[in-house]
C-alpha cells in the first residue's frame, strides 16, 4: 500500500467532496471512491436505519441493495451493526463468507448467495451524530487486509465530515426556501384580505393545525392558487 498516494488521492477527494452540490452527490463520490481507494473493494454503499426500516443510498450495484435488504429482514449483519452501535464497535470485518460466523451465522450465510466473498462496515460518525455505516464489499474471501481496513477507516472519516456538512448545508438551504415560500404566502393573505403581518402568519399557522398540514405545503398553495381556497 502507497500511503503517500493515497494521502494524496484522500486530500482530491475532500476537495471535491467540497465541491458537491447535493447530499446525493456526495453520498454517490464517497462510494464510487470506496472502489478506487481501498484495496479488494468492489462494492460500496452507506447503510441508514430509519424508524420505518433499512435504507440504502447511493449503492454501487444491485448487490449491496439486496445485502443492506437482508440484514433488514434479519436484523442482523456487520453494518446493520455498525449502525445501531449498541456496543460501541465503529468497525466490523467479515473475512470470509465461506465460512461459518457465530456473530451473524444467518446473515453470512444468505450473503453467500449474493455473490459476496467479504465485507467490512464503518460507522459514520462525528462528535455531534451518528450518521449511518459505511459498507465494503468485495466479491472475493479474503480480499480485505490490515490495510484496506485502515483505508476504509480513513475514507469513513473523511466521508462522515462531507456527509454531515453536505446534510447540513441541505437543510439551511431547505430553511432558507421555506421562509422565502412562507413570506411570499404571507405576502399575498395581506394583501387580498387587509391583513397584518402577525395576522397573515396567524391564518397559516391555523390553518396547517386545523388541516394537519405542514406550514411550508399551505404556503405552497397559496402561492399556487392565490389564496386558501
Amino acid at each position: 500500500m502507497d500511503w503517500r498516494k493515497f494521502a494524496e488521492q484522500m486530500a482530491t477527494l475532500a476537495r471535491d467532496l467540497l465541491a458537491q452540490e447535493t447530499v446525493a452527490g456526495t453520498l454517490e463520490r464517497i462510494t464510487a471512491s470506496a472502489i478506487d481507494l481501498v484495496p479488494g473493494c468492489d462494492g460500496a454503499g452507506i447503510l441508514i436505519l430509519r424508524d420505518k426500516g433499512v435504507q440504502s443510498l447511493a449503492p454501487t450495484d444491485q448487490r449491496v441493495i439486496d445485502s443492506d435488504r437482508l440484514q433488514e429482514r434479519l436484523r442482523e449483519g456487520p453494518c446493520y451493526d455498525v449502525a445501531r452501535r449498541e456496543q460501541g464497535e465503529r468497525v466490523f470485518r467479515v473475512t470470509d463468507f465461506r465460512e461459518r460466523h457465530p456473530r451473524w451465522p444467518d446473515y453470512v450465510s444468505r450473503a453467500r448467495e449474493l455473490g459476496i466473498g467479504s465485507m467490512m462496515g464503518f460507522l459514520l460518525f462525528t462528535e455531534d451524530e451518528d450518521l449511518g455505516a459505511l459498507d465494503l464489499y468485495s466479491r472475493t474471501p479474503g480480499a480485505f487486509t490490515d490495510a484496506s481496513e485502515t483505508a476504509g477507516w480513513l475514507l469513513a472519516s473523511h466521508a462522515a465530515v462531507a456527509f454531515s456538512s453536505a446534510r447540513t448545508h441541505a437543510q439551511l438551504e431547505q430553511a432558507v426556501a421555506t421562509r422565502h415560500l412562507i413570506g411570499e404566502a404571507m405576502g399575498i393573505l395581506m394583501g387580498s384580505h387587509d391583513l397584518t403581518e402577525d395576522q397573515a402568519f396567524d391564518v397559516l399557522r391555523r390553518y396547517s393545525q386545523d388541516h394537519n398540514v405542514k406550514l411550508r405545503e399551505v404556503a405552497r398553495r397559496i402561492c399556487e392558487r392565490g389564496g386558501l381556497t
